[in-house]
């Protein structure tokens, strides 16, 4: 499980990395779902509203629906209006109708006036003031008419873009199926947790983190159980593993003789496109394809695997979702304290974010080894150290990304 180094002409930048997975990356073909199983899911065209919104003119308040120029002045109630019932007539010059919030302002009538602005006795209203025209009047229309883009193509439909696609009169829409994923955890060393270790031993991590990771990310998840360091073993369960959109391994792709991953995948028809990231932690990552299939060779450290998952999965998950920006969503904030630059490589720290006074404070954690996922067990953030000489000071900005 060890990260080994990968030869340094294979070496490429994190940003190259990204821009060569999202250039074999091809959205997944849409699928109409009602609203209700959209949650979360990918926009795939935009979404236009059926009808005016609102539908018709609407009263803002409880109150009594006149004319301007009647007020102010002594006005008969000629009816009340419930809200979802129509207006029984037109109004008349010289009278009001009592309206509920959200009823249809009747033809005739240009405003509203408040309960509260007004003494309601035996059926006539007594209006003090001058009533401006269009008050506490929504207009048909005034949010959205019909045919208006009410959600953009790419948008992730959360609570507010589906109630208004609800309120716009959609009862359906196209969005992206889910990828379906596979993951594969590497190495005759790994026992489920729960079971006794033997010498040489550690229990399984990496495949429960994956799994979590690529549900955050939207996908359906497969996940297989454990292969040990044989070609035999290795090859069933990528070959299974090659069926879904995404597989997903970890370990197995460094310089060891037990590390098979990569040329069992070739094997099995995976054209790689790169091996080896300028980054720490997770320098030996690689990442093929097979037709339209996408293949990550994770290293099998778990913070490695964390890492790694972020910067080139995720985004990659995200892209055959359609999303309209992939990328991770890197955030400004102050240094906690200070930290070491990495001469090499850019380096992704796990960190603890707080809100101060004056914004976002990113304190480092200890324990920097790709081996310590314990201690990433506190981690909400990771700082983006860039490759350089010296030290970060504390207090100095640094962008991070929140996990």
């Amino acid at each position: 499980m060890g990260e080994m180094a990968a030869p340094t002409r294979n070496l490429i930048s994190v940003e190259e990395a990204q821009g060569l997975i999202l250039e074999h990356v091809e959205p997944l073909p849409a699928e109409a779902v009602s609203l209700r199983d959209a949650r979360g899911r990918v926009l795939a065209d935009p979404a236009t509203a059926a009808v005016d919104l609102p539908p018709f003119d609407s009263s803002a308040m409880d109150g009594f629906a006149l004319r301007s120029v009647d007020t102010p002045g002594r006005l008969p109630v000629a009816h009340r209006i419930a809200a979802g019932s129509p207006a029984p007539r037109e109004l008349e010059a010289g009278e009001a109708m009592g309206i509920a919030t959200g009823g249809v302002v009747p033809p005739g009538a240009d405003a509203v006036i408040p309960l509260e602005d007004v003494v309601d006795n035996d059926n006539t209203i007594e209006v003090a003031e001058r009533v401006d025209p269009g008050a506490n009047v929504r207009p048909a229309g005034g949010d959205m008419h019909r045919g208006d883009v009410v959600v953009e193509r790419g948008a992730r439909l959360g609570a507010p873009q589906l109630a208004a696609l609800a309120a716009a009169g959609r009862p359906q829409v196209a969005v992206a199926p889910r990828p379906r994923a596979a993951v594969v955890a590497t190495g005759s060393e790994l026992r489920p947790p729960g079971e006794p270790l033997l010498p040489g031993q550690i229990y399984e991590a990496n495949s429960i983190l994956l799994e979590a990771q690529l549900v955050s990310a939207g996908a359906e998840v497969q996940r297989l159980a454990s292969v040990a360091d044989e070609e035999e073993a290795h090859r069933e369960a990528l070959a299974r593993g090659l069926e879904a959109d995404v597989l997903v391994t970890s370990g197995g792709v460094s310089v060891g003789p037990h590390d098979l991953v990569r040329a069992i995948l070739g094997e099995l028809g995976v054209e790689e496109v790169f091996w080896g990231v300028s980054v720490k932690p997770g320098k030996p990552i690689s990442f093929g394809v097979s037709g339209r299939r996408l293949v990550f060779g994770l290293p099998g450290n778990p913070v490695s695997v964390l890492v790694g998952f972020e910067l080139f999965v995720r985004p990659a998950l995200l892209a055959l979702q359609g999303f309209r920006d992939p990328l991770p969503l890197f955030e400004r904030g102050a240094l906690g304290a200070s930290l070491k630059r990495n001469p090499g490589r850019d380096e992704l720290v796990r960190a603890r974010l707080a809100i101060g006074p004056e914004g976002s404070i990113v304190e480092p954690l200890a324990g920097r080894e790709s081996h310590m996922i314990a201690r990433a067990a506190g981690a909400d953030a990771l700082i983006l150290v860039a490759r350089g000489e010296g030290e970060l000071s504390a207090g100095e900005p640094v962008d991070y990304l929140r996990l």
